[in-house]
């Protein structure tokens, strides 16, 4: 039966022919969590602020609606009551629709900054770290060529 090859001693030997630098990784890895911190701040800054519209809305839809159920003189004014009713709905539901236009472009605007803002740093760290790795695989070839 033929032996097997105990490549322990050659991957070792190639490995250490190529360091790898554990800094650029870990400089990748807290950059990336730091992205996703600010990232996950403007989302429930928006989520907060949208939560809060939405639970006024909802009070004050309820005060209009107490007012509306209150006994009235006349028939009419019970008409007149479902009439104002609508009409403050519907201008209160335009205002909180365009509040919640406005959280959501605040969002997109500061998630689009922050994205552009990691996408140049990436860029940077990523031409050092290549750079880096250049010149430590010249240095390694010819440390291996010499021998």
């Amino acid at each position: 039966m033929a032996n097997a090859q105990d490549f322990t001693a050659v991957m070792k030997d190639m490995m250490g022919a190529f360091p790898v630098d554990t800094k650029s990784v870990e400089d990748a890895f807290k950059t990336q969590a730091a992205l996703n911190e600010k990232l996950s701040t403007a989302a429930l800054s928006a989520a907060e602020k949208s939560s809060e519209l939405s639970g006024k809305w909802a009070k004050d839809t309820l005060a209009k609606l107490g007012d509306f159920t209150k006994v009235k003189e006349e028939p009419a004014d019970y008409a007149k009551a479902l009439s104002d009713f609508a009409s403050a709905s519907a201008e209160t539901a335009a205002e909180n629709m365009a509040a919640f236009a406005e959280i959501a472009k605040k969002l997109q605007t500061e998630t689009v900054e922050l994205l552009m803002a990691a996408g140049k740093d990436m860029t940077e760290e990523a031409s050092s770290a290549v750079q880096k790795a250049a010149k430590d695989a010249t240095t390694a070839a010819k440390k291996a060529a010499a021998k």
